[in-house]
């Protein structure tokens, strides 16, 4: 972790989470709040580790995951600039549930645990939306839990791919996803093995769904991809 002198916009211009925030608690958030730096596979923070800080990622990307047996990772989320990430250990007053580490280099904005905690009971329009932002999180979990347990591996690679298109869209082309990720990792995120997630992406290469050149996945057929999540 680094720190480093560079501007970025404050809180509520990047999210509305913290838009209700009225202009004394802005004040406090920006003095509280600080930019932080990880380098590529950095830990920002570990599975049962005492919770100090939530976040919110401001550039690059960072990967949610839990460890398994054998160290095999589950990745549970990937995130994208603005997401919020930490907070539910916060509000518990627990220990993380999950890791979160660089997928690449990144920035993110690092809050304390007590001024987070503290605007929430101060401010109950921040805290109906902190509400809102938790549910949205529980129902992805929800219905990711059931792809990814009662889906084929195919609609599961699929899923994936479709979930990678949604939080990253297209490199300029209009077909390249703008997310590079080691097998591993898409196999990780589509729970399944490497072999099987190599062998499945060759699958959908030969039928046209795919092309694969390296870790450059282009989506030639995204309908398709979606009617194979689908029906799973």
């Amino acid at each position: 972790m680094k720190r480093r002198d560079e501007e970025f916009a404050p809180l509520w211009e990047l999210n509305k989470l913290w838009e209700t925030l009225t202009e004394e608690e802005r004040k406090y958030a920006a003095e509280q709040a600080e930019v932080v730096y990880y380098e590529k596979n950095e830990l920002i923070h570990s599975d049962g580790e005492v919770s100090l800080y939530m976040w919110m990622l401001l550039r690059g990307k960072v990967r949610i995951f839990k460890e398994g047996i054998g160290q095999r990772q589950q990745i549970i989320r990937l995130l994208k600039p603005y997401d919020i990430f930490g907070y539910r250990a916060c509000i518990a007053d627990e220990g993380y549930n999950s890791s979160a580490s660089a997928v690449e280099s990144c920035a993110v904005y690092r809050m304390p645990k007590a001024c987070f905690t503290q605007l929430i009971r101060r401010n109950g329009a921040f805290c109906y939306q902190v509400m809102l932002m938790m549910a949205k999180d529980l129902a992805f979990s929800e219905i990711q839990t059931v792809n990814l347990t009662q889906k084929h591996i195919r609609g599961r690679l699929a899923e994936s791919l479709l979930l990678l298109l949604k939080n990253y869209g297209y490199e300029e082309d209009g077909q390249t996803l703008a997310m590079l990720l080691p097998r591993e990792d898409l196999a990780n995120m589509s729970n399944m093995t490497t072999s099987n997630a190599i062998r499945t992406l060759s699958q959908f290469a030969q039928e046209e769904l795919v092309a694969v050149e390296g870790r450059h996945i282009r989506i030639l057929n995204e309908k398709s991809l979606e009617k194979i999540s689908r029906l799973g």
